[in-house]
């Protein structure tokens, strides 16, 4: 079968170790279901994969890609819960949490085998684009947002860096469910692009707020933590899943933190149950994923460039 894989890993220029090419179909094993994907979406745990981050030499090649909507054995329409092992279902009940592609092969192939237990149904309401870009950075979002940042509406949240993937859902989520949502982000149009989606306003990274916020979506890191941490009200939460401009800022503001009794919490993907909550919401509220491009799977190495640079205000979906 096609697939996009990881061939090699390496830290400095990822995207010369992504192959396309022919790879051997999933074979059949109890308590797991064999999946034709309709569509797959990119996550930067992708471009990380090809970095050798929770991915080692003695994995490849690896099939990339963690999200995927599809068609099951039976005929069903679903969606994938890419997180394997923290149930037991399916495999040994004391195999360690990973995301799919860290331990089995992924979804940017024409087929892709899991437990039966991570497939959920696909609300028809959603296509198999939309669904595809749900179970990874949506599925963050939703946790970050309504499991571990403690706000309800009318609350107002700063989202740090509009135009990825969570930061885009996390402004979508938020004003859907009525939060009063900021966003900042270094280009005029991804800012006038997170005011069309629901953003009360949209910022210059580092800008002075109208006023402090409930709670900040953190998933830039070092360039916008100082910033996270002086735009929170006293008592609020920086909620962090992510730090693509690196992990080690150069202020900590323990002082802040402390004086101010802010929370800060790490957030990491989100359960089975979280997933199934997040299609519900988006099928009964009509919320749809934001997606940026949508190209075949054998044009796969495009949407990988197009994500390393960052040139993008969505998700980018392959389809099969």
């Amino acid at each position: 079968m096609f697939a996009a894989y990881a061939a090699r890993i390496d830290r400095d220029q990822p995207l010369s170790g992504l192959e396309l090419g022919e790879r051997p179909e999933p074979q059949a094993r109890p308590g797991w279901t064999t999946v034709n994907v309709k569509a797959a979406s990119l996550n930067h745990h992708d471009l990380w994969s090809l970095r050798g981050v929770g991915l080692g030499e003695e994995s490849l090649p690896m099939i990339l890609g963690c999200d995927a909507a599809g068609i099951d054995e039976d005929g069903n329409e679903v969606v994938l819960h890419s997180v394997i092992g923290q149930s037991g279902h399916g495999v040994g009940p004391k195999e360690p949490r990973t995301i799919l592609t860290e331990r089995y092969q992924g979804t940017f192939a024409e087929k892709v085998t899991v437990p039966s237990w991570n497939l959920l149904p696909k609300p028809k309401e959603l296509s198999f684009e939309e669904a595809a870009c749900l179970p990874t950075a949506w599925l963050t979002a939703y946790r970050m947002l309504f499991t571990n940042a403690g706000v309800r509406p009318g609350d107002s949240v700063l989202v740090q860096g509009a135009g990825g993937g969570v930061a885009t859902a996390a402004i979508v989520l938020g004003a859907a469910a009525g939060l009063r949502m900021l966003a900042t982000s270094r280009d005029e149009a991804k800012r006038a692009r997170a005011v069309e989606l629901g953003a009360e306003g949209a910022y210059e990274p580092g800008e002075r707020l109208p006023r402090r916020v409930d709670a900040v979506i953190e998933t830039v890191g070092a360039a916008t933590w100082s910033h996270s941490v002086k735009s929170l009200k006293p008592g609020g939460t920086l909620v962090i899943s992510g730090a693509t401009s690196g992990p080690n800022p150069k202020a900590t503001e323990l002082n802040r933190i402390f004086f101010l009794e802010l929370k800060v919490v790490g957030s990491t993907m989100g359960g089975k149950d979280e997933l199934e909550d997040l299609l519900s919401f988006c099928a009964a509220r009509g919320v749809r994923p934001v997606i940026d491009s949508v190209l075949p799977l054998d044009r796969a190495r495009e949407g990988f460039e197009k994500m390393a640079g960052g040139d993008l205000f969505g998700k980018v979906v392959l389809t099969v």
